[in-house]
């Protein structure tokens, strides 16, 4: 058998360094309380950003498409696995997104790692956000084409990019991240949208976390920005503040046909669970008649930052309710996250390298729409206490 030791070479290496993350496990739903280790802890690092993954109208609708449908599709979209509950999610997606249609994937990163190859390959050009989700590097890899990759939040850098390369390709892609999950930072669409025209590029945005965050009843950064009609390809999933599991691309209907034909993830791997399909459409649903989920979460945030800010804790340039606060240090970070579970119930996990750059790390704050005033202010007493105890503020 061959020697697998370097495997615990390279744990040891990561713990050395102050990588080494524990994966926590949570014995309850999700929520703004769960239980970890038989103990409740307040949980500030989920993206169920509205509430909606233990929603008691979704958790119902799931349950019905069950009895209804089974627990599982059963078989790939193109064979037998396409049940009218996935159509009908397409269809609301559709008219929620203001596009001609929309394509179901079984989760955001197979809807990037399934479209992107579809729209362009080894004879065309890709323009990529700097900082752009890994799962959109994986699929621009898959696609072949040339990438180029722009700075982050530089639409001039864009541009000259373009005008340096787009001739290089038949076919050309801009893309980019609609929220930057690392830093909470709204990608400069509009003025994107604008480039892209002028050199005959095709525009796909990322909005994973954008959904249920941005635009009307959380329609997301196309509608944030008044651009519906100017971005071919919107993108992005239902695993945050949907609540549920899952993805999606929305475009021209013809597009979305040829990814019907083309795309491997619809093709080769089962379809969605109806009861995941079913609780997203619930979501949206509640999301259209109401908009108060939406207030609170905004509402929870802009708190949250105000009592870290104005107690010395810097943050990114964060302009969502994603709130990382910048430690720095790997070590420490990880320290800190620890010091946060363990002495004041609070369930904070570290953002370290190589998912933020070195030097850069972070306990990563995601309020919700079902955290209270009290619970807020007990995570920003808690990160202060913790925060005078490791000498991270004064």
């Amino acid at each position: 058998m061959v020697n697998l030791s370097w495997v615990n070479d390279e744990i040891e290496s990561l713990k050395a360094s102050g990588r080494y993350i524990p994966i926590r496990v949570l014995q309850s739903s999700q929520g703004a309380w769960v239980k970890i280790d038989g103990k409740n802890m307040l949980n500030m690092c989920s993206n169920n950003y509205l509430g909606l993954a233990n929603h008691p109208e979704v958790k119902k609708a799931a349950i019905e498409a069950i009895e209804n449908f089974g627990v599982g599709a059963g078989a790939v979209r193109s064979i037998a696995g396409t049940d009218e509950i996935h159509r009908k999610l397409e269809e609301k997606l559709a008219k929620f997104k203001h596009m001609d249609d929309s394509l179901v994937y079984q989760g955001g990163l197979l809807a990037n790692l399934g479209t992107i190859p579809v729209l362009v390959g080894k004879e065309d050009t890709i323009f990529s956000e700097e900082l752009n989700h890994a799962s959109i590097i994986d699929g621009t890899r898959l696609s072949s084409a040339k990438r180029y990759v722009f700075k982050h939040m530089d639409v001039a850098d864009l541009e000259k990019q373009l005008k340096e390369h787009r001739n290089e390709g038949k076919r050309a892609l801009v893309i980019t991240d609609g929220v930057f999950s690392m830093d909470g930072d709204i990608a400069p669409l509009k003025e994107i949208a604008e480039v892209k025209e002028r050199y005959d590029a095709m525009c796909y945005v990322d909005d994973a976390h954008g959904e249920g965050v941005l635009g009307k009843n959380g329609r997301g950064i196309v509608d944030h920005f008044s651009l519906a009609g100017k971005v071919e390809i919107e993108m992005g999933t239902f695993s945050k503040a949907l609540g549920s599991m899952g993805g999606f691309v929305a475009g021209d209907s013809n597009l979305i046909d040829l990814l019907r034909q083309r795309a491997r993830p619809f093709l080769f791997s089962s379809a969605l669970n109806p009861g995941d399909a079913a609780a997203v459409l619930k979501s949206i649903e509640i999301m259209e008649r109401d908009d108060s989920l939406i207030k609170k979460l905004w509402k929870n945030s802009d708190a949250l930052k105000k009592g870290l800010v104005e107690n010395g804790f810097k943050l990114t340039t964060t302009k969502t309710p994603i709130t990382p606060v910048v430690i720095g240090n790997e070590k420490a970070t990880v320290e800190f996250s620890k010091a946060l579970y363990e002495n004041e119930n609070i369930f904070a996990s570290p953002i370290v390298y190589p998912t933020v750059a070195m030097g850069t790390a972070r306990i990563r704050l995601m309020p919700s729409a079902v955290h209270s005033e009290d619970d807020i202010k007990k995570a920003v007493d808690a990160f202060i206490k913790t925060g005078k105890k490791l000498k991270i503020i004064g």
